[in-house]
């Protein structure tokens, strides 16, 4: 909150061939009571930009701590866990042909929670090669979100976690990003929204050719003014 002191840690944990994990844990301190704790813990998954057509091979991290020798191990496992998604996905993809007949009456249509927006890339969204700060889009991201699981709680939602973010590909100062957000599913006090990004250039606009360039799950909770939890709806896709 405003007058919170935010510290951000990062470190390389593993260096792959061509590509990294970095580490990242933020935490907060309220200068009234001197309380600090963590908010929030997340993993990035970088590249290295190439230099012509070839690919810039890593050296590897060296290790100082128990700490780090603790998550150069946990790193492999989480590469080994996010490259197995799209197979799971493409799994879940073929099984899921069959429509589920069951509807509850009391159920919410996810047509009443589809929200669209769209943002030009200006110069100030934008880091020192011209692309889209990865952390702009997601905050576009969690707006639009935001609203779409607000009309199913009729409250603030407050964001628990963002799942499989990944850039798809690149967007640049000028283009046009196109959100689009849905609830995917409710599960009692939490639900999931599914967000979808696409970029287009003034050409591509034209055209209506659009690039998919970054998807991801949000989870979110509400709560009311005694700090309780409140139940979502179930919901009709």
């Amino acid at each position: 909150r405003i007058g919170q002191i935010i510290a951000i840690k990062a470190k390389v944990n593993r260096a792959f061939k061509t590509s990294m994990e970095v580490g990242i844990k933020v935490t907060v301190q309220d200068i009234l009571t001197n309380v600090e704790k963590i908010v929030s813990v997340a993993y990035a998954t970088y590249v290295a930009k190439p230099v012509a057509a070839g690919k810039i091979e890593l050296e590897p991290v060296k290790l100082l701590s128990r700490e780090d020798h603790l998550e150069h191990t946990l790193a492999i496992e989480r590469r080994r866990i996010r490259l197995g998604y799209e197979q799971v996905f493409q799994n879940l993809m073929q099984e899921s042909n069959k429509e589920d007949s069951s509807e509850e009456e009391d159920a919410v249509s996810t047509d009443l929670t589809h929200v669209q927006s769209i943002e030009l890339v200006q110069p100030p969204h934008a880091n020192h090669h011209g692309n889209t700060f990865g952390g702009q889009i997601m905050a576009w991201m969690e707006t639009v979100a935001s609203i779409s699981a607000s009309r199913l709680c009729r409250s603030y939602p407050v964001l628990k976690s963002v799942n499989m973010f990944k850039f798809w590909g690149p967007s640049v100062v000028g283009d046009r990003l196109v959100f689009n957000a849905i609830v995917n599913n409710t599960f009692q006090n939490s639900v999931e929204v599914g967000v979808r990004v696409e970029a287009y250039n003034c050409e591509e606009w034209i055209k209506d050719q659009a690039r998919h360039i970054n998807s991801a799950f949000l989870i979110f909770n509400a709560v009311n003014d005694k700090g309780e939890l409140l139940t979502f709806p179930r919901i009709k896709p």
